[in-house]
């Protein structure tokens, strides 16, 4: 199916109906009609965007206390679609089965591993509770309904849970309440925002082999007073010991950061501008 040609826009989200991708959808499109068109991994996803199926996809890139989701970077490197907007959703995890289930019974959870790893400290009261990894919270909320998973429990939002008619067992089950995870959109690169919506930008770049070049493109930024809000490394495949950055900057003025692009041109062996948007504003579930 080709791109809704209606004023429904169509976002591929990764997981399920009722996936934290889906809410973090409908706030980031709250006064829009939207369809959620879900796929089972973040590659299906890309391959979607890529392949003009959907308007717009939504993919999850860090938690702020799993950190990073680094094979996200690459597909969004290799992608032909670009980054128009940000969401950070708080995040609250409840553990969910069938109705009329007791924790105390539950022989095993399952649930995407982030969200196993931000509820590790309430299973420590459980330990004859098995957690095993799944693709996706909502996933794992709508094996158990179809199924009809006796004694399963799975970690998911609360929105899986009505959508399958699960029972929250427990809810914010997460260890620090301080749990957000961001969310980046992206679509066509031909649909761009004006430059005066624009206040934060996500860039991908590689530095020359020689002595201090990263610190010289650190230093070109705090020179045109732009803000790192974050900065992640990864190897280059194929080039030992020699690394490709990621990073997100944050400016008040357009003109100046385009000027500050070019100054560290220099010091960069390849920069790519993954995206120019507005920064984003955080909700809660």
């Amino acid at each position: 199916m080709e791109k809704s040609v209606r004023n429904v826009k169509r976002i591929a989200i990764q997981g399920g109906y009722g996936a934290f991708h889906e809410i973090a959808s409908l706030h980031y499109f709250e006064n829009e009609e939207i369809e959620i068109v879900p796929r089972k991994t973040f590659k299906d996803l890309f391959h979607s965007l890529n392949n003009s199926h959907v308007d717009y996809g939504i993919t999850a890139i860090e938690n702020s206390l799993a950190g990073s989701i680094l094979p996200n970077y690459g597909l969004i490197l290799e992608s032909s679609m670009e980054i128009v907007g940000e969401i950070y959703l708080r995040i609250q995890l409840n553990l969910v089965a069938l109705p009329g289930q007791k924790i105390e019974n539950l022989k095993e959870v399952y649930s995407h591993p982030m969200a196993i790893l931000q509820c590790q400290k309430f299973f420590e009261d459980y330990p004859g509770v098995r957690l095993i990894d799944s693709n996706d919270t909502a996933l794992s909320a709508q094996k158990i309904r179809e199924e009809n998973l006796s004694g399963i429990g799975a970690i998911a939002s609360q929105l899986a849970a009505e959508k399958y008619g699960l029972e929250i067992l427990a809810a914010g089950i997460e260890t620090n309440k301080k749990n957000y995870t961001r969310f980046l959109i992206l679509g066509d690169k031909n649909g761009k925002e004006r430059a005066g919506d624009v206040n934060k930008a996500s860039l991908h770049f590689t530095v020359s082999h020689q002595f201090g070049s990263l610190a010289k493109v650190l230093i070109t930024f705090s020179f045109y007073n732009i803000n790192l809000s974050k900065i992640q490394s990864m190897p280059i495949v194929g080039k030992g010991w020699e690394y490709q950055f990621y990073v997100d900057v944050e400016f008040n003025d357009y003109e100046i950061y385009k000027q500050a692009l070019a100054a560290i041109q220099p010091f960069a062996g390849e920069l790519n501008v993954l995206g120019e948007y507005k920064k984003g504003k955080s909700v809660f579930e």
